[in-house]
């Protein structure tokens, strides 16, 4: 996928869509919740979560879809180690299966579906997840990737990389979600720039921004403050 900046070539292109599923999350359900069920949870090992369907945040009653809503717990150690394998920045753009079943260590599978995200604050302690079936429309925050600093010309003339954007959110169907976007920054020269609109996605994917035209990133030259004047 290729954009065309200052006579440049800028390769900036989505990560495939998650087309299969790297983790099945195990869960149980919970009958209670308040601050004392959920530290006895966390002492045994377990955290609290919570998996619905994203119309529920919908701000208009109208809009919001019908109410699909599970109190959890899953394995403190499950979740690490899926962390660890998919990646932290990347964990809240991936689709998992979920498996909950009638209670731990329990073979009777309550239910099954796919779950999107993961809200996460300072240590794990709890976690949100968010029904995608397939077709759903979900808006997700997709982290951004650069690559090719290595071979920046303008990082070669001392110039120095900003990141504007970390990450954009998009509309789009649950099966069509991409892990990542990856941007490739080897042919920036100082003062380059990659914008919201140099990116090609599927084309059923929505960038929700007000502005397409600002930066995700850029090369900017590097100034001294003050220069000694010269004898």
């Amino acid at each position: 996928m290729l954009r065309l900046w200052r006579g440049l070539k800028t390769v900036v292109q989505t990560s495939p869509a998650n087309t299969h599923h790297y983790h099945t999350i195990q869960a149980i359900p919970r009958e209670c919740t308040g601050s004392r069920i959920s530290s006895r949870d966390r002492a045994q090992g377990r955290i609290p979560a919570v998996v619905f369907s994203q119309g529920l945040l919908e701000k208009n009653p109208s809009n919001r879809s019908p109410s699909r809503k599970q109190i959890l717990t899953t394995e403190r150690k499950q979740i690490r180690s899926i962390i660890k394998s998919v990646q932290l920045p990347f964990f809240c753009s991936t689709r998992f299966q979920l498996q909950i079943r009638a209670g731990s260590g329990s073979s009777v599978l309550l239910e099954s579906g796919t779950i999107h995200r993961d809200e996460e604050s300072g240590k794990i302690l709890n976690l949100v997840f968010v029904w995608a079936d397939e077709g759903t429309e979900l808006k997700v925050d997709v982290p951004v990737v650069f690559k090719g600093l290595e071979d920046c010309p303008g990082l070669k003339k001392d110039g120095y990389f900003k990141v504007i954007r970390s990450s954009l959110k998009f509309q789009c169907p649950a099966e069509h979600i991409p892990q990542k976007i990856e941007v490739d920054v080897s042919k920036l020269d100082i003062d380059d720039r990659v914008l919201m609109h140099d990116i090609e996605v599927h084309p059923s994917m929505k960038l929700l921004s007000k502005n397409e035209s600002m930066p995700i990133c850029k090369i900017a030259p590097t100034y001294i403050e003050n220069p000694e004047p010269i004898k």
